[in-house]
């Protein structure tokens, strides 16, 4: 089975507030077999703009990857990134290799 993924770039706005989002996000992610591969962390932009921050969380499927993102659970927790931060996330699907 292919894994899915997380991948986000993030500017943050509110520091304080990002952290509550930081903090109570990583039980929601556990839920459905996710974990952190990036989660923030230096970085050179070599080809297009950036944002401040990166992420990408690995998943046991791309289907649970979208059921995170679709659950009450994880709505809940994001509800405090919100107007805190601008994000760009996507749900994708890996490769076999």
């Amino acid at each position: 089975m292919k894994k899915g993924y997380w991948i986000g770039r993030v500017d943050v706005a509110n520091p304080e507030a990002y952290q509550a989002y930081v903090d109570s996000n990583g039980p929601v992610f556990a839920r459905f077999g996710g974990r952190f591969l990036v989660r923030g962390g230096p970085f050179r932009a070599v080809e297009g703009p950036s944002r401040s921050r990166n992420i990408v969380l690995e998943f046991p499927s791309v289907e649970a990857a979208q059921a995170c993102w679709d659950s009450a659970d994880y709505q809940a927790v994001k509800a405090k990134r919100d107007g805190h931060a601008t994000a760009e996330i996507i749900v994708i699907e890996g490769t076999e290799v």
